[in-house]
């Protein structure tokens, strides 16, 4: 009876440790985060050493087999890899007989012992892992007499491992471990019986080695090019790392505008703005033939690419010659250029006059353009109908103005008249009308003619009348003098005929009067004089001086042209002009002195 007892205690005392130990690792996990294991990888070997109870269901010549609780359960398993793998099991569970002696006709040996091999799959998460197992094997059972009977055994069950921080993780608890065994036995005579056995194990469990996962899945993304503008082609390439070759990977892309189904994907650019963009791949790992994934086998990339706005083109513009004739042409030349090299057209638009071409030359005719510059717009568009302008200019210069006609020129000729001498004093306050000789009329009739014709040529042409006087009077006389000269001129070829508006007068008294060497001048270049005339008269040179600054010169005013200062001695009348008396009286003076 003590034995019993004590027996009874030790086995209250194991379970109690065991669910000791299991409840302070429970609470441990629970009041603080779980400390991750010093590695990632898994257990290669996991060796299980603990205590099992067993409580067996099944009658031999009406004996019923009890609960058994001194026992001892031990397992190898080996890992293929995370979670599955191969386990070897042996247990054995031995009960006396209450009388502590051996089996007898009335009571068997209450004993179960056995190996099995099989699978196990087992489930880590965290510090805790699941497990289940199948294993197939021989169990030996005691009966009422030796040697106790073999049977095949059946174990299918399951449990739970908690990770300890002992051993730098290499030593679990095992909290439970709930299997159910049916085995077979033949007792001989005795007969056969099949049992159904519950089966509750706890203890210690050491990792022996390890089995690393696999790498994670890795994915980078690489856009080419990078920088673009609408339309522009773009590839994306998604490189993946640490693939299993066993399994299938899948590929995926997103994003705006994106083709593609495997490592490499393209981008439709064409309707995009301008802007920066994100194309998104990702990569699945799968059995073959399976969208089923493995888990944390997933990786994904992006990359960036931007596109940009058209750049407008751009355009120089030339004319070649820059100054035409009228009615000639110069070669336009426009230079575009597009920065995205796009297709360019170009048009040309003028002032006046008419461009001709729609490439990058043209050709601008003058014709029916008015002389002076004339500005061209060079165009050029883009596919993308984005403009630009320059401008050239070509000067068309003015016609020369026409020629004078024979005509004009004759009379222009005919105008170089000669100037218009007076007497002495002519013509006086009392007779304004006077002072003109037949000569000198003559010589003013001719003008009048010819100018009045040349009014026709030339409608503007004015004729100056500039009146003079000798030296001797004083200047208030003079001026008077010269005055009253050329309004009797004036009047002589009104009176011919020109119009009044076209003669300008003015009367220079004594200024811009001949001096002695300028009379010689003009007499020695006189060519109605022969050498015995020019001696004659330079012997009376202080009177030819008088003489000759008693005049009106003539200018016409288109040319500038002045009237001819040469003294008319050939003229019939030039002795009344010359003051013959004035000169008789110095002859007279000579004489009487020699």
């Amino acid at each position: 009876m003590y034995a019993r007892f004590t027996k009874l205690v030790c086995r209250a005392l194991a379970l109690a440790f065991v669910a000791s130990v299991s409840i302070t690792l429970l609470a441990q996990d629970s009041a603080k985060p779980a400390k991750a294991p010093a590695n990632d990888s898994a257990s290669k070997w996991d060796i299980f050493l603990g205590y099992s109870y067993l409580a067996p269901k099944g009658t031999v010549n009406g004996y019923a087999y009890g609960a058994v609780n001194y026992a001892t359960i031990a397992s190898v398993a080996r890992f293929f890899n995370k979670n599955v793998g191969v386990q070897f099991e042996g247990d054995t569970h031995v009960l006396l007989p209450e009388s502590g002696g051996p089996a007898s006709a009335s009571q068997p040996n209450n004993d179960f012992s056995g190996g099995s091999g099989g699978l196990i799959a087992r489930f880590p998460n965290g510090n805790m892992t699941l497990f289940v197992h199948a294993l197939f094997g021989a169990e030996q059972v005691g009966s009422y007499a030796d040697p106790e009977a073999w049977g095949p055994v059946i174990t299918l069950g399951g449990g739970m491992d908690a990770d300890t921080p002992w051993f730098n993780h290499r030593l679990a608890v095992r909290v439970f471990q709930a299997d159910y065994q049916y085995t077979h036995e033949s007792f001989g005579a005795q007969g056969s019986e099949g049992f159904n056995v519950a089966r509750l194990s706890a203890g210690l469990v050491l990792h022996v080695g390890a089995i690393a996962p696999p790498p994670p899945v890795t994915l980078a993304c690489a856009a080419s090019p990078t920088s673009i503008f609408p339309g522009d082609p773009v590839t994306v390439t998604a490189t993946a790392g640490s693939l299993d070759p066993k399994l299938n990977a899948v590929y995926s892309w997103s994003g705006s505008g994106v083709t593609g189904s495997g490592t490499t994907a393209t981008v439709a650019t064409g309707s995009l703005a301008a802007g920066s963009y994100t194309v998104k791949a990702e990569v699945k790992e799968g059995r073959p033939g399976k969208e089923g994934l493995r888990p944390g086998q997933t990786a994904d990339c992006s990359a960036s690419l931007t596109v940009k706005a058209y750049e407008p083109p751009t355009i120089s513009c030339s004319a070649s010659p820059s100054i035409i004739n009228p009615g000639d042409k110069s070669a336009i030349t426009a230079t575009g250029v597009s920065p995205q090299n796009r297709p360019l057209t170009y048009s040309y638009s003028a002032a006046s006059g008419t461009v001709i071409g729609s490439g990058a030359t043209a050709s601008f005719d003058s014709t029916g353009a008015a002389p002076g510059a004339i500005g061209i717009n060079c165009n050029v568009t883009d596919d993308k109908g984005q403009t630009a302008t320059a401008g050239t200019s070509v000067t068309i210069t003015a016609p020369p103005p026409p020629g004078p006609s024979p005509e004009q020129v004759q009379l222009e000729t005919r105008l170089a008249l000669h100037s218009v001498f007076f007497p002495t004093a002519q013509p006086r306050v009392e007779h304004p009308e006077g002072g003109l000789v037949a000569s000198q009329q003559g010589t003013l009739t001719t003008l009048a003619t010819d100018f009045k014709k040349y009014l026709v040529f030339k409608p503007d042409a004015h004729l100056t009348l500039s009146g003079h006087a000798d030296v001797r009077g004083s200047v208030e006389y003079n001026q008077a003098l010269s005055e009253r000269r050329v309004a009797r001129t004036k009047q002589f070829l009104v009176e011919q005929g020109v119009p009044e508006g076209s003669i300008d007068t003015r009367g220079l008294g004594k200024e811009e009067e001949l001096t002695a060497d300028q009379v010689k001048d003009l007499v020695e270049q006189n060519p109605d004089l022969g050498a015995p005339e020019r001696e004659k008269v330079l012997r009376n040179l202080s009177v030819i001086v008088l003489a000759q600054n008693r005049r009106v010169d003539v200018t016409l005013s288109t040319t500038g042209q002045q009237s001819v200062r040469l003294y008319p001695f050939n003229a019939a009348d030039s002795v009344t002009l010359i003051d013959e008396r004035n000169l008789a009286t110095r002859k007279k003076a000579a004489a009487v002195k020699k």
